[in-house]
């Protein structure tokens, strides 16, 4: 049996989102989590981003099984892309987190051939020569928990993504007499969250933003439209409990949203009356003292239903100045410019807009610096990895980790894709296995790649030129055209001048072609291009993209 563990990020590190760890010891292999990121600025059209999968692909039979963190995006959105590659491994997941999972591979036609198993906190599963100990935490989302995974050299605790909230709106703090006996039966590695490390103190408990959402109700006479993150089902809770109070009807529009109310009532995360909830064609009928919207479009999403209220595209619902509407949700970072475009929109239609910003209506989901010092003070690592974060994020970690007296030999700031080994008396950078992001474009999975991305750019901020013509298949002389069609680069109608320009540079390519006897149509193409992408930098200092359309007669 080998005596070395390999901890393979293969997503989640040096970004926010995108998280999958590969445990690996002998010829076993675990995966952690499997999500996905959002895409950035420069990825035109792009929907996700997914973590590269190729060397779990190439192992696939080497997969004991699956085992989630905790039902947020970042933790199991990729999970539908990948998971039939993979050989469907077994996913082992708590009953929230597995109901989310189960309507993404509904959608994807998947369900059927997925093994999806149901745990609790203080269970124990058997994969290969390894087993996972589920451990109950407090997060942003209900069913979180972590991971103790027990190798043949020692303990390695996962913590996903975690805060430590005394005063949760359901269920209990996190089980931290468990990690601190952990921590005396010795803890070889702490991989830890590090979204928050550079915040300090400690993080505010999710039961205070009830307090702040009554006082917005109360006295309140206008409709009351609420966003923020679907998957925070201790926040709806609160919101329904609070349109009980106040004697409103509750509306819940938004795909996502729909799908966690269902599941969260199902399970019974949410305790919703018969007649609370009503379908939004019968509320927008109500007085709008008696309604409650809860919606999607925290971060200001196209698609979601804020956005399209915002923009007046939805279907039911038009906002004015009878609207009080609460963003309770901090910005993704990135999505900062998407979220004031909605909120000024909103603005402009005389609603009142309540959001993070000028308030504190949404408390974090992640362990601040007092937290995490507790996480590493209970369990006394030997190796230390901080995860979930950008490359700051991470060297801030190690600077506290160091801070408390831990050894900086046995502290790893890793990569995805690079291996970070253990034995028992040794930490190490060793290979890398392939990794990086897979984008998926509509119905296609990595089909957009660099050079699809680059056209997209180029298109994006120089337009495309379409010039189409006829030449004769004998001698290659022009029969018909050329036709030249602008789009995004300039107007036709107010550059008749420069379009004279490009069909008299059209016409001298095609020229040059029939006297060189160049009859062949990519050669003909390529003549053409040259010459009009050489003209149009000289003249206007642009670069559009330029495609020519040659028939041949």
């Amino acid at each position: 049996m080998a005596s070395k563990l390999k901890m393979i990020p293969l997503g989640g590190l040096n970004e926010i989102g995108k998280n999958l760890t590969v445990y690996e010891y002998g010829k076993d292999i675990i995966l952690v989590d499997c999500g996905m990121g959002f895409p950035d600025d420069d990825m035109y059209g792009v929907d996700v981003v997914i973590p590269d999968v190729s060397y779990l692909i190439e192992n696939r039979k080497r997969i004991r099984g699956m085992v989630l963190t905790h039902g947020h995006e970042d933790h199991i959105g990729a999970i539908p892309y990948v998971l039939d590659k993979l050989g469907f491994p077994p996913i082992y997941s708590t009953p929230l987190t597995q109901g989310l999972v189960e309507l993404k591979l509904q959608e994807k036609g998947l369900l059927n051939r997925a093994r999806l198993f149901t745990v609790q906190p203080g269970d124990i599963i058997n994969l290969g020569c390894m087993s996972v100990e589920f451990i109950h935490i407090n997060h942003s989302i209900a069913d979180s928990v972590a991971l103790a995974i027990k190798t043949p050299i020692g303990t390695v605790l996962h913590t996903g993504d975690f805060k430590i909230d005394v005063t949760p709106v359901q269920g209990e703090i996190a089980d931290l007499t468990r990690i601190g006996e952990l921590g005396k039966e010795g803890v070889l590695a702490l991989s830890i969250d590090s979204t928050n490390v550079e915040k300090g103190g400690f993080s505010e408990s999710e039961s205070r933003v009830a307090d702040r959402f009554d006082g917005l109700f109360r006295d309140c006479d206008k409709r009351i439209i609420v966003t923020t993150f679907a998957s925070n089902v201790h926040r709806l809770d609160q919101l329904v409990k609070l349109a009980q109070k106040y004697k409103r009807r509750v509306g819940i529009t938004g795909r996502s949203m729909e799908n966690v109310v269902k599941i969260s009532q199902k399970l019974g995360y949410m305790d919703v009356p018969e007649g609370v909830i009503m379908d939004m064609k019968q509320l927008i009928k109500l007085p709008p003292a008696k309604q409650l919207i809860i919606c999607t479009g925290s971060q200001g999403e196209n698609m979601s239903a804020l956005h399209r209220m915002a923009f007046s595209e939805h279907k039911q619902v038009d906002v004015g100045s009878n609207d009080r509407i609460i963003i309770s949700a901090s910005a993704i970072p990135g999505n900062e410019n998407t979220i004031t475009k909605v909120v000024d929109e909103l603005m402009a239609k005389g609603s009142e807009v309540i959001y993070e910003r000028g308030t504190d209506l949404h408390v974090t989901g992640h362990a601040c610096q007092e937290e995490l010092k507790l996480i590493y003070a209970l369990t006394k690592p030997r190796y230390f990895i901080p995860v979930h974060g950008e490359r700051h994020m991470l060297h801030k970690h190690a600077q506290i980790a160091q801070s408390m007296g831990h050894d900086p030999r046995n502290l790893c700031i890793g990569e995805n894709g690079c291996c970070i080994e253990m034995t028992q008396k040794s930490l190490r950078m060793g290979n890398s296995v392939p990794a990086g992001k897979i984008l998926v474009d509509g119905m296609g999975v990595g089909e957009v790649g660099s050079v699809v991305l680059r056209e997209r750019k180029l298109l994006a901020d120089e337009g495309m030129l379409l010039v189409i013509l006829t030449v004769s298949a004998e001698d290659g002389s022009l029969l018909t055209g050329p036709e030249i069609i602008s789009r995004g680069f300039v107007y036709e109608k107010e550059s008749a001048e420069l379009f004279e320009e490009l069909v008299r540079v059209t016409l001298e390519s095609v020229d040059y072609c029939a006297v060189h006897k160049i009859i062949d149509i990519p050669g003909i193409k390529g003549k053409i291009k040259s010459n009009l992408s050489g003209y149009l930098y000289k003249t206007t200092k642009r670069s559009p993209m330029i495609l020519p359309v040659v028939l041949e007669v």
